[in-house]
């Protein structure tokens, strides 16, 4: 589904650099839509960069960093004025036993993975109020829904983030607002590349047995693209009547 009015909306896509954010960012430079990308490498954001059709703005940045969300969107408004777009894509994942769990490791996947997502969508929230007009998602996981073994920190955050999806939907609908969640399976991205290299390590298979695990946890026996992600993005981004919805693309595995 298009992206309507494209050429006047000004999209703002965290963790731009890889994975599924290069993904999303591609694709909406495709609809034509001025793309600002931010991640905390500025090689892999120039690579993005580099593949969008359309204007792009790079601005590297640590949104862990206090002043890191604040500054990102100072570039963005001072260039091409209000976000009108924000794809929350940034995160990190991690495996543990929970008492092997650090308070570090904790507290490190909760600040990246829900507190930084809380700060943009309070940054973006006054100016897509203003304009009466705004679509924000946030990249969630399957992982949001239910729980799997060894990755407690990963799926608290990511059941949090879906909860600021729920409330802040319900918050701005009537300002024309909408908020919704993408929750992705296992997807052929260089995160789950990581995940392939660690069950290798833990368990002693190979890379090629781990990797094939993760695709037969979906009943599609393969796993997700970025790119069938960025499709969802996209449908949300287009539809203003899809709003408070946590989406599944997980080819299949949690049925909800």
């Amino acid at each position: 589904m298009p992206v309507p009015e494209s050429s006047d909306r000004v999209a703002l896509v965290t963790g731009a650099g890889r994975g599924i954010g290069r993904a999303v960012a591609i694709a909406l430079s495709r609809q034509g839509l001025r793309v600002a990308l931010t991640a905390r490498s500025a090689a892999e954001l120039a690579e993005t960069a580099q593949a969008c059709p359309a204007d792009t703005l790079v601005v590297p940045a640590d949104l862990l960093d206090l002043s890191g969300v604040d500054q990102v969107f100072d570039q963005v408004e001072d260039a091409w004025g209000p976000v009108t777009d924000l794809v929350l894509n940034a995160g990190t994942s991690g495996s543990a036993r929970i008492e092997r769990t650090s308070d570090e490791d904790w507290q490190h996947t909760l600040d990246l993975n829900l507190t930084a997502p809380f700060r943009c969508v309070r940054r973006a929230v006054p100016a897509m109020r203003a304009s009466g007009n705004g679509r924000i998602v946030a990249i969630a996981s399957v992982a949001g829904k239910v729980g799997e073994p060894y990755i407690a920190a990963y799926t608290a955050s990511k059941h949090g983030l879906l909860g600021l999806v729920r409330s802040a939907a319900a918050e701005l609908a009537g300002d024309g607002v909408t908020v919704n969640a993408v929750c992705p399976g296992y997807v052929d991205t260089p995160m789950t590349d990581a995940t392939v290299r660690a069950i290798a390590a833990a368990t002693g298979r190979t890379p090629e047995q781990a990797r094939d695990a993760l695709a037969r946890k979906q009943p599609t026996g393969r796993l997700v693209t970025p790119d069938e992600v960025a499709d969802v993005v996209l449908l949300c981004l287009a539809n203003p009547s899809i709003t408070g919805q946590a989406i599944n693309v997980d080819g299949g595995a949690v049925q909800s």
